[in-house]
């Protein structure tokens, strides 16, 4: 129920709202006051923090009501919230204190003595002292007047009982010119009112003698009415038409328990009694103040259930009373009237004066007056304000500030994706300025269609009882557009919310006739201004032309877990951030999403980790958690909230409105979201045509461009839902099968000098090539995986390219049979992958095969039989199997000799490997003559700066480096060096491993200062150009690791060795010679650090050969 103002002008916050009395009356109950406690603190935090949202200050409660009054425990919390000053966190803490140091340890059983006189229970020294504590506390001096004096803000009074007349007492922090007023310093006030009858001694006050309030008033509405009639009406009597809000809080329904203990004779009926009284008095206030109670400006609090078993002075049962008072906190009925209450005393601001009656009247009697020559401010909006809105702070201020600064815009378009909050946004935005520009009027109208369109513009009509609203005739968007163009209208703001379908506006596309002067019907005055939310930028900029553009992005992650908490209030985020912060990254961030995922865990009563799991489902299981129904009372009833389900209107638009948009979207919703390159594009289109359908899905916010537009994202979501879309029309397949066929048309072979355009390309093939709808055996699939592989093989990424290769051979067994050469070469570089994987069990049997059926099918001397032959070496060769690599090179270089020439390049290929072999085995006599006639014929066939050329150079250099021949060594490694820098360039592979030599040279002649700085940028390079997982970056990090090793930086060189290994082990496996080694390089630095535990457990096993 809307809150209603008696006094009230404009439909806009008056005098009243702003100034009007706000009294706060605090029944007694024991201990069990701390249940009033527990509900002023859920009043104050919302309050503080709609305040804190609005960049306001945070309040205390004496900063808010004007006339604070309570009884027994209701008068103690008057006076620690009143008179000093506390707020509620800081009452609650220094009440809890108090209780337990007053009843903990009772003085008496018994409530009476054996001659029948009621007695105390409880220690009132320890009561007093206690009371003493909590105002040293506060700050103030213990002995300090209750009324000192000084003029206070908020009025405190508290009610005791005088024992000789047996009537109600007031004891004040102020004064009264009419009413007597008693003398009494803070301590004594508080002793009079909670001397409770059977629990403490009567108190003394001068030469009277004062008892708990609570026998006569425990209730004390009335006393509040009374006394705050005394203030600010004295003559008149008539208090209601100053009050704003009226907030009695009890301590809970008693039940017995809190009274059996002083159920004997006449003190148990006249205790007992109490409850009674306070119920009575409950009932007989509402229904005196029901207008206020009904208009949301009289709120009464009082826990029903669960402290019926707690007594006055069980101090041990607050976790009882918190528990009962948030249950009953949680029940909707009271949510609402705890929210009405907030949105009340919101709109306080300044204290009331006692002259404040004379004031209400003379501002009634302006408003009669205005209502003559004012124009009618009205607002118009279908949304209440949402409780639960986050942020948008940088977004608010700013569009506030354009509305309202003079020439500023005219017209304002809010754009962004769909679900990204657009309308929440305006929502706040409106509520704002309905705050901040009373005379402001407030139009909205929903766009989604020219009906919606037509019935606000009616309702608004009728609203504003425009002459000619009811007749049919007219037409309610001329009488609307007429009337706000006139000044007399004043100030106005006329929102249009989804205005996404721009051939609503302007008639295009075949809209119907009456909707085809929409643009027309817009009205323009001075004082005017119109904001249009829309999810297409396009449509935007169309709708404002001269305006301004204002984009929203997504939310933070602080925002955005903020948000989620609101949502999910029973979940403690702060003890599930990392859960947190992943649910909103797998949402985008994305609002709507968050409300939608939130909705889903209430109702299901569901963990964030559980909703995570949901979410790491299947697609179409996604899409259906996705397109999960949900209400939220900031959108339309009539529009499908679930976040997979709010783009479907805007596919359908683009497919009507850019039919070559709609294929991109199509096209790019089977590839992966993101870095999507314009050149992956199918062709067909024009330049121009292709920049406009890129640039409509910009416009949506579909897509975001990146640096030189050469490539854009996906907005994740969004290409889920796309896939959806394509799915339900039964085109996915389709468009899968498209995509593959033009991947396979641009993707590139495995040069090194095509490594940029794979990479470029090799995200996308391999998400398309992981489908399971497209057929697994297709050609054209099969083709692209063959490339992929290779390039995968190329980049080091062998496991990748070793799963695709096995597809490919099986298929090229199946389809060309096992003795077709492109089987033989599939099967060839299978080997080869399981070689580089240190795999020597799986790749000799294939080499062997592979060989024997080159030599079946090609003949013994064919070029691509040689190159088996030559493969098979060089596994054994890797083996360490010198014996049986030796006679199959040597076949190899012979047969290469009389087949291709002994100047061929593949014959110097042979002739470096035997080389090497004869290396490997220390035969170095035997391999420098063959390394310099290689290098020879090398430079006389292919060219001195041949790449194969630069590579016989850097063989022979690390022939002479094996030798110690460093000096000989060191100019070849660095003309090699030189060379594949000018010819390969600075970043090639073959490039880095001669800056890797030559700084192992370095290593090895301890020229550790140049050493180092080569190592280091050979490894930064190779992370860049090669990747972080690459072999040789692993490499390059394990000889880094070994210099720092070599100096003894010893704490250097042990977070580099356990990389190493941690990454050798992932990419290469556990039992590669290269993760052997880097477990021995790490076992080795242990036991030179004396740490030999830790090098017995990465210690290789003792089995290992390879090392």
């Amino acid at each position: 129920m809307q809150q209603s103002v008696s006094a009230q002008r404009n439909d806009e916050p008056n005098l009243l709202d702003s100034r009007g009395l706000c009294l706060l009356s605090l029944d007694g109950g024991g201990v069990r006051g701390l249940s009033t406690l527990y509900i002023l603190k859920s009043i104050m935090d919302r309050l503080n923090d709609k305040r804190k949202t609005t960049g306001l200050l945070q309040v205390k409660p004496c900063e808010v009501f004007d006339l604070i009054g309570g009884t027994s425990t209701g008068g103690l919390i008057a006076i620690m919230l009143g008179r000093l000053e506390m707020d509620v966190d800081e009452c609650i803490i220094g009440y809890t204190k108090l209780a337990e140091a007053v009843f903990s340890q009772k003085k008496s059983r018994l409530p009476f003595s054996l001659k029948g006189k009621v007695k105390a229970q409880f220690d009132s020294s320890k009561l007093e002292k206690a009371i003493r504590e909590t105002i040293k506390g506060s700050g103030i001096s213990e002995t300090d007047w209750f009324n000192d004096g000084n003029e206070r803000g908020c009025r405190t009074f508290v009610c005791t009982v005088d024992q000789n007349t047996e009537s109600i007492v007031r004891l004040r922090s102020y004064t009264l010119s009419e009413e007597p007023n008693i003398p009494a310093s803070i301590c004594q006030a508080a002793l009079a009112t909670s001397a409770a009858t059977t629990f403490f001694e009567p108190v003394h006050i001068g030469n009277r003698i004062f008892a708990d309030g609570g026998l006569g008033a425990n209730n004390p509405v009335d006393e509040l009415e009374g006394e705050a009639a005394n203030i600010w009406c004295s003559e008149s009597g008539d208090l209601k038409p100053l009050v704003k809000c009226f907030l009695s809080i009890g301590t809970g329904n008693p039940g017995i328990k809190a009274f059996e203990e002083s159920i004997f004779k006449f003190l148990g009926q006249t205790v007992v009694s109490i409850a009674t009284e306070t119920e009575e008095t409950e009932k007989r206030f509402i229904a005196k103040w029901r207008k206020h109670f009904d208009e949301n400006r009289y709120f009464r609090f009082n826990v029903d259930q669960g402290l019926q078993s707690i007594g006055l002075d069980e101090y041990k049962q607050q976790g009882a009373m918190e528990s009962a008072t948030e249950r009953y906190l949680v029940n909707q009925a009271q949510k609402n009237r705890v929210r009405d209450c907030i949105k009340n005393l919101e709109l306080k601001e300044n204290k009331t004066e006692p002259s404040f009656a004379v004031s209400i009247e003379e501002y009634k009697i302006l408003g009669f007056q205005q209502q003559t020559v004012m124009p009618k401010v009205k607002w118009v909006v279908p949304f209440e304000k949402n409780r639960c809105f986050t942020g948008r702070e940088s977004e608010l201020t700013p569009l506030e500030e354009l509305l309202f600064t003079e020439g500023g815009p005219k017209k304002i378009a809010v754009i962004g994706l769909g679900g990204v909050g657009k309308t929440s946004l305006i929502i706040e935005l409106v509520y704002r300025i309905r705050e901040h520009h009373e005379n402001c009027s407030i139009f909205w109208i929903p766009a989604t269609n020219f009906e919606n369109f037509q019935q606000a513009y009616l309702n608004i009509c009728q609203q504003l009882q425009l002459p000619g609203w009811d007749e049919k005739n007219k037409d309610p968007k001329r009488l609307l557009q007429s009337y706000l163009s006139q000044t007399s209208a004043g100030r106005w703001l006329l929102v249009f919310d989804n205005a996404d379908d721009i051939s609503m506006w302007t008639g295009s596309q075949g809209a119907d006739q009456v909707s085809r002067q929409l643009m027309d019907y817009l009205p323009t005055s001075q004082d005017g201004r119109i904001v249009f939310t829309s999810r297409d930028r396009k449509t935007a900029y169309d709708l404002v032309q001269r305006g301004h553009i204002v984009e929203v992005p997504e939310l933070s992650e602080d925002v955005a877990i903020d948000l989620l908490q609101k949502y999910v209030p029973r979940h403690d985020l702060g003890k599930h951030e990392d859960d947190a912060k992943s649910l909103v990254k797998q949402l985008t961030y994305l609002p709507l999403a968050i409300v939608q995922a939130a909705s889903y865990i209430n109702k299901n009563d569901i963990s964030l980790a559980t909703y995570l799991t949901l979410l790491a489902d299947q697609e179409e299981e996604v899409i259906d958690l996705l397109s999960e129904h949900f209400e939220d009372d900031s959108r339309y009833r009539d529009v499908k909230n679930p976040v997979a389900m709010t783009w479907l209107i805007s596919f359908e638009q683009i497919r009507l409105r850019d039919p070559s948009a709609a294929q991109i979207l199509s096209f790019i919703a089977c590839v992966d979201s993101k870095n999507v390159p314009l050149s992956l594009l199918p062709p067909g289109l024009s330049r121009k045509k292709e920049i406009d359908a890129v640039g409509t899905l910009d416009a949506y916010s579909f897509i975001y461009k990146r640096q030189a537009d050469l490539s854009f994202d996906v907005h994740r979501l969004v290409h889920l839902a796309t896939r959806n879309w394509l799915r339900r029309e039964k085109i996915l397949l389709q468009w899968t099968e498209t995509v593959v066929n033009r991947l396979d048309d641009v993707f590139p072979n495995h040069n090194h000098q095509n490594r940029s355009i794979w990479r470029t390309y090799l995200t996308h093939a391999r998400y398309t090539l992981d489908s399971q709808l497209i057929d697994q055996d297709g050609k054209r699939r099969i083709d692209l995986a063959w490339k992929v592989a290779n390039c995968l093989g190329s980049d080091g990424r062998w496991k990748e390219a070793e799963t695709l290769l096995v597809q490919v051979m099986k298929f090229r067994k199946k389809d060309l049979g096992e003795e077709h050469p492109d089987t033989l070469t599939s099967m060839n570089n299978l080997a080869g992958l399981f070689k580089s994987q240190g795999k020597y069990e799986a790749a000799e049997p294939l080499y062997e095969e592979t060989l024997r059926l080159s030599k079946k099918v090609l003949g013994e001397e064919h070029p691509q039989t040689l190159t088996s032959i030559n493969n098979l070496a060089s596994l054994f060769d890797s083996q360490g199997k010198y014996e049986a690599a030796e006679p199959f090179y040597k076949e190899t270089l012979q047969l290469r000799k009389k087949v291709l020439g002994e100047e061929h390049p593949d014959t110097l290929g042979s002739m470096n490997n035997l080389a090497g072999l004869f290396e490997s085995q220390g035969k170095y006599e035997a391999a420098e003559p063959l390394y310099e006639e290689t290098l020879q014929l090398s430079k006389k066939v292919l060219g001195e700066e041949h790449p194969h050329t630069l590579t016989s150079m850097n063989n022979l250099a690390s022939l002479f480096n094996s030798q110690g021949k460093y000096e000989a060594a060191e100019p070849l490694y660095e003309e090699t060096l030189q060379l594949r820098k000018k010819v390969l360039g600075e970043e090639h592979p073959q490039t880095l491993t001669s800056m890797n030599n030559l700084a192992s040279l370095f290593d090895s002649q301890g020229k550790y200062e140049a050493a180092e700085p080569l190592y280091e940028e050979t490894l930064q390079l190779s992370k860049k150009v090669l990747g972080e997982e690459h072999p040789q970056t692993l490499t390059s990090m394990n000889n880094l690791a070994s210099l720092f090793n070599s100096q003894g930086k010893y704490e250097a060189a042990e977070p580099l060795y356990k990389e190493t290994l941690q990454l050798s082990k992932k990419v290469l496996g556990e039992e590669h010679p290269h993760t052997l080694t880097s477990m021995n390089n790490l076992a080795s630095l242990f036991r030179s650090q004396g740490k030999y535990e830790a090098a017995e457990l990465n210690c290789p096993r003792k089995d290992d050969s390879s090392l």
